[in-house]
């Protein structure tokens, strides 16, 4: 039997609580360990008490790939008994040992992101975000539509859903608190490439449409960046302007006459 939690051993200090038949099976518990052919049994660590008729026997795992790992032998007895009996061994990682990660399900692993060409990724059972299409979802660009078709789309975002993709794009990198935001000379909301979306999020955010900029993303209406639609060059842009040269006005001189 393998198991993943880390156990803590506790040697001679805790040896005069454990009674002494079930101390003193060291030797029973190895030979349980080598009569189960069980390979990389170490050195001797040390007993623990579980309750007044068991203990258990710790000896160092040598086997490779289980650093810190721990042989671990139970043994029992009988309150009238003067033996002990195996009861059963594990090999159980130890304080120091290493472990694999703890599990994570898939669908908990899934970053932004990670979806590529080819991918099915399905929303969850019951997800919060999303609302049956005939029910009022609060946005009148959406219930507007399914009143007057009878049911629209089989769901749309709910109120819920709206708001958590709100507060991502309000904190993201395209939100009004971002460097570039704020070291833009003018906002979103005024800028001529600035497509507002429909809808409940129309009075704050829109899409930009300057292919030199944020194209096609989505950008909140106080965000801005350098390539704003009023952004106007500073004074003294281009080349230096120099006057004409006039070779005419140039005395020309041998310099074989100047010897």
């Amino acid at each position: 039997m393998r198991q993943n939690e880390a156990v803590s051993v506790t040697s001679t200090p805790e040896l005069s609580e454990i009674r002494s038949v079930l101390a003193d099976a060291a030797d029973l518990a190895r030979g349980a360990l080598v009569e189960l052919e069980e390979s990389g049994v170490g050195a001797y660590i040390g007993v623990t008490a579980e309750d007044g008729c068991t203990a258990t026997h710790h000896f160092e795992a040598t086997l490779p790939g289980y650093r810190g790992w721990q042989w671990a032998v139970v043994v029992a007895t009988d309150p009238d008994y003067d033996h002990a009996t195996v009861s059963e061994s594990a090999l159980l990682p130890g304080p120091d040992a290493l472990v694999a990660p703890e599990w994570v399900p898939w669908d908990q692993r899934i970053r932004p992101g990670d979806l590529a060409p080819g991918d099915l990724l399905a929303p969850p059972a019951d997800d919060p975000r999303l609302v049956p299409g005939y029910i009022a979802t609060g946005d009148p660009e959406i219930d507007d539509v399914a009143l007057e078709l009878g049911f629209g789309r089989s769901q749309v975002m709910s109120l819920e859903g709206r708001s958590d993709a709100a507060q991502r794009w309000h904190e993201g990198d395209r939100g009004p608190d971002s460097e570039m935001a704020k070291a833009a000379p003018s906002t979103c909301g005024l800028c001529g490439f600035y497509l507002p979306l429909a809808g409940a999020l129309h009075g704050e955010f829109g899409v930009c449409g300057n292919e030199m900029s944020a194209d096609g993303q989505v950008v909140h209406v106080s965000y801005g960046c350098g390539a704003h639609s009023d952004t106007t060059l500073p004074t003294g842009a281009g080349s230096p302007s120099f006057e004409a040269y006039d070779d005419g006005s140039v005395e020309i001189v041998d310099p074989a006459s100047t010897t």
